[in-house]
């Protein structure tokens, strides 16, 4: 393929996809770049069908590289760039939930997408143009696919929506919209806002589209002029008459009044009997057919999928026998673990998570070191969705994709709700447990969260609700919107809506699908229907705890949050660091301090806190002229005596300045180490300090006389 380039002006920056010059081997490869930032995407179809069985194969990899913003990796002892950040992971989830949708899920030839990031401006973030790029790599290569897609962000500021703000601006905006979707239909967001009212939302989601219809029709174009020929995949596919075979065993057995049962246990105990009966059948029938047990899967799904769908759309009938607005039954606990400093334990039907808040020092704030950041978090939230949760046994080997994903979401939701630095100087970790899930068990998490900060006398601004939501479409004009969607309706539903927020507005949105998306009509609907959902979440967790405890549990550490010049900084660390390190040494405190003298003094219990912050305020205090020292000789000169007034601070007692007589030589008045009585006279403008040994002396006898 020969070099070519297009360009699009799309936010005030241009566009531009080159293909044919860098990994020509890949079934399809693009060179994308907007402002500085430039991504390389490649998709890569095996030939031959994938040994992978039970579903469509498709990987999807996001690659940051340190060289892209000019940074080498921090670690001393290892440079080269291994397990991807949390960033990166979160990037390849955005990528992988808008592609997916439109592949054949019948597909079985492996598809691998990887988007690389080769440069960075600082200003215009990878994951809208690694979007982009996966979906132009899709589009012009011969691997089958219902694309494209266009992708964008919309930010908010001065009420104004902002087209792709840049990071700068991100930080000003009243939310961060990240919008993906074809030409015709939204298929991904993710969304973090500071308390934004739904129609303010919705305006956002409509704003960006008329973007995201742009690109699509811009890739589109491209792909008409240099798109390869679609070849023609494996797909996992029996004859006709042995797949209606198949799905009639499955209606005799009664997979309809199964997938109706109430209970995950019963439901998964009558399906797996049916399965065995089908199985059963199959292998005595068809055993001669490839794959069948894996075609007898998919007529499964397929069929189970129909059925839900009807019941719903027709009848409005859920598998659990809820009505479409209905909530299921919610229990909330705080204070459930003795010795933690905060807890929250928020069950939801059969979906239970336990939120654990831990206070620590401004010193356990977690380093955040990226291709594209060099910061710290104070607020940091971990979700663990061990296998007893979904009674499954397998082997536990850290966090995934799904579990830092869902950890990010409910992180961001409390995100604008916690009270600033200044105000609570504390780092929070938040760690939730799935304990049982059937369903939504991120927005379980969120609302443990809530709870578990406010059990720890966390003093948030405002309490954090959140609800799973679901969509069954038939075409654009008929569609049911599901309140509070369990794992079945997750499974065979066509979109999992997660909102989250205050009485205010929306603190965050994450939104996948399993069509080929959903028109702006039905977000707003499903907006509209979390809403009173929210609240209906939310009073329930506020009859268990309505406000933020008043104190700190007896575990949690205290911290005095002290301001000193900065210029003050260098003495209370000392040469090397000796100073800091005797003073946590002596009193068993942690010591942190900010470029701006703040100094936060964390410690267990309140003596120990109280002897270092009156240490460190020996060490920087500033005197005054006029006040009154014991001051220890240091230094003898012909002109005077140096006395020490505080730490680190001296002044000079010249020698008219010690007695009232004439003094012919300091040492017939002082000597080194000697500790005499001293007034500051005054300090000049280059800051030293000058002192009066007579003018004390006056002053004590005058204090002598008037007793």
């Amino acid at each position: 393929m020969s070099e070519k380039t297009w360009s699009l002006q799309i936010g005030g920056r241009v566009l531009e996809i080159s293909t044919g010059f860098l990994a020509r081997q890949a079934n399809g490869a693009v060179r994308v770049q907007y402002g500085d930032t430039v991504v390389l995407a490649t998709a890569v179809m095996g030939k031959n069908p994938s040994n992978i069985s039970g579903y469509f194969p498709l990987l999807v990899d996001y690659e940051e590289r340190y060289y892209a913003a000019g940074k080498i990796k921090g670690s001393r002892f290892i440079k080269r760039e291994g397990r991807p950040s949390d960033d990166a992971v979160l990037t390849g989830r955005a990528v992988d939930r808008t592609i997916r949708p439109l592949f054949n899920p019948r597909m079985r030839n492996d598809v691998q997408v990887i988007v690389t990031t080769l440069s960075f401006d600082t200003e215009n973030d990878p994951d809208t143009i690694g979007m982009i790029a996966a979906s132009a790599a899709l589009a012009i290569s011969d691997i089958p696919w219902n694309g494209p897609i266009g992708a964008v962000r919309v930010g908010r500021i001065d009420q104004n929506f902002v087209l792709n703000p840049v990071n700068a601006e991100r930080d000003e905006s009243e939310f961060d919209l990240l919008l993906s979707g074809t030409k015709d239909k939204i298929n991904m967001m993710e969304v973090s806002a500071k308390e934004v009212p739904e129609p303010i939302m919705v305006e956002a989601f409509s704003f960006g589209f008329e973007a995201v219809k742009k690109i699509a029709s811009f890739l589109e174009s491209i792909r008409e002029e240099i798109g390869k020929e679609k070849s023609t995949p494996t797909l996992l596919e029996a004859p006709r008459e042995t797949e209606e075979a198949i799905r009639a065993w499955f209606e005799e057995k009664g997979l309809a009044q199964a997938l109706y049962l109430k209970g995950k246990k019963e439901t998964h105990e009558r399906l797996r009997e049916i399965r065995e009966y089908v199985d059963a059948k199959v292998a005595e029938t068809y055993s001669n057919v490839p794959k069948i047990k894996e075609v007898t899967e998919q007529v499964f799904e397929e069929l189970s999928d129909q059925i839900v769908h009807e019941n719903i759309l027709k009848y409005e009938k859920r598998p659990d026998g809820r009505a479409l607005t209905e909530i299921r039954p919610i229990t909330c606990r705080v204070g459930v673990l003795p010795r933690t400093h905060g807890t929250g334990l928020f069950t939801r039907g059969e979906t239970q998570a336990l939120t654990v808040a831990t206070l620590g020092s401004p010193g356990d704030e977690q380093i955040i070191d990226t291709m594209e950041v060099d910061t710290k978090k104070r607020y940091i939230h971990h979700y663990n969705f061990p296998p007893y949760s979904v009674g499954e046994v397998r082997p536990m080997r850290g966090p995934g994709r799904r579990e830092v994903g869902h950890g990010a979401l409910a992180e961001k939701a409390l995100i604008p709700v916690l009270p600033t630095k200044d105000v609570f100087p504390y780092t929070i970790l938040l760690v939730s447990e799935i304990l049982s899930s059937n369903g939504s068990s991120s927005m379980a998490s969120t609302c443990g969260s809530t709870l578990a900060l406010m059990d720890a006398g966390v003093p948030i601004t405002a309490p954090v609700s959140g609800i799973a939501m679901g969509i069954i479409v038939h075409d654009e004009l008929n569609y049911k919107v599901l309140t509070d969607i369990q794992g079945l309706e997750d499974h065979y539903g066509d979109m999992d809506f997660k909102a989250a927020g205050t009485p205010k507005g929306i603190t965050a949105i994450q939104m996948d699908v399993k069509v080929d998306g959903v028109t702006l009509p039905m977000l707003e609907a499903v907006l509209l229907q979390a809403k009173g959902n929210r609240a209906d979440i939310l009073e329930k967790m506020l009859a268990t705890i309505p406000e933020a405890r008043p104190n700190l549990s007896a575990y949690a550490p205290r911290i005095i949050v002290l301001h000193i010049n900065p210029e003050k900084i260098r003495d209370v660390i000392g040469p090397g660091g000796k100073m800091i390190n005797r003073i946590i040494d002596e009193t068993g405190v942690e010591i942190d301090i900010e470029d701006d003298g703040s100094v936060f003094v964390t410690s267990p219990d309140e003596e120990s806190s109280k002897k270092a912050v009156e240490w460190i305020k020996n060490l920087t205090r500033e005197v005054k002229p006029g006040e009154l020292f014991q001051g220890r000789i240091t230094r003898l000169m012909n002109f005077g005596a140096f006395a020490e007034v505080l730490p680190n601070q001296e002044g000079l007692i010249h020698i008219s300045e010690l007695a009232d007589s004439r003094v012919e030589r300091v040492e017939d008045v002082v000597h080194v180490g000697d500790i005499v009585p001293v007034i500051v006279k005054n300090i000049d403008d280059q800051g030293r300090i000058n002192l009066s040994r007579k003018a004390a002396l006056r002053h004590d006898s005058a204090e002598t006389k008037e007793e």
